[in-house]
């Protein structure tokens, strides 16, 4: 990104944050009033990371329900862009956790590659879900991966339905030997990460592992991160 991008992109976050302290606001967990986020929803982000396993095992910090997923929609969906630091805890959790397994088991350093925002979706936020909760964690990360169409909600599709909505949607910048580990906001039946991982493999990566803030039930109740 260049210095005008990333100018841009500084000053939308800025207003965003000063517009919240400006107009009346309530805890994005239980609603509360005066407050971005109450101590006892903070409380409730603490990581918990399970793993599941797999051809490309996902580590996830959160369960995708109650206050996580309040939290994590107010994020996407209503510009509330300083609770990205109060779900930084938990990528920061999960890609430790992810980096740790893969690490013990091979040699060599491994890049974090954000799953790519849609365009449409880049133009009604201004601002991408995962890149900005991974700058609040400290977290480095390759942008190797970008969209090349456009594809439906997925809100309201089943799993197979998924599969094809994203199936061919993202492509990657060459990456011939490179170790990756996809990050993710919330992981659902798996759909956007496969092609994520199918993108970056034709490309010559290797993926060793996902990282997501949360997962739905059906990703959640797997084992825990070691």
């Amino acid at each position: 990104m260049g210095d005008a991008g990333w100018a841009i992109r500084t000053m939308r976050e800025a207003l965003a944050d000063a517009l919240a302290l400006l107009l009346p606001t309530s805890c994005a967990g239980c609603d509360d009033p005066d407050i971005a986020l109450c101590e006892r929803c903070a409380a409730a982000l603490a990581p918990q990371v399970v793993r599941r396993p797999g051809e490309v095992p996902v580590w996830s910090a959160l369960a995708f329900a109650g206050v996580a997923a309040r939290v994590i929609r107010a994020l996407k969906e209503d510009g509330r862009t300083g609770l990205a630091r109060d779900l930084a805890c938990a990528l920061s959790a999960a890609v430790a956790e992810a980096s740790a397994s893969v690490l013990a088991s091979a040699r060599g350093d491994v890049v974090l590659v954000p799953v790519p925002t849609s365009r449409a979706a880049y133009r009604r936020r201004g601002y991408r879900v995962v890149d900005l909760v991974a700058r609040s964690a400290g977290l480095r990360t390759e942008r190797l991966l970008r969209t090349v169409r456009a594809s439906a909600d997925q809100r309201a599709l089943g799993a197979e339905e998924r599969r094809r909505n994203v199936a061919g949607v993202m492509r990657s910048r060459a990456a011939p030997g490179v170790r990756v580990i996809v990050l993710d906001d919330v992981v659902t039946t798996g759909a956007t990460l496969a092609e994520a991982v199918r993108a970056l493999r034709a490309a010559g990566a290797e993926v060793v592992g996902a990282a997501t803030i949360a997962a739905t039930a059906r990703r959640s109740g797997a084992h825990s991160g070691s």
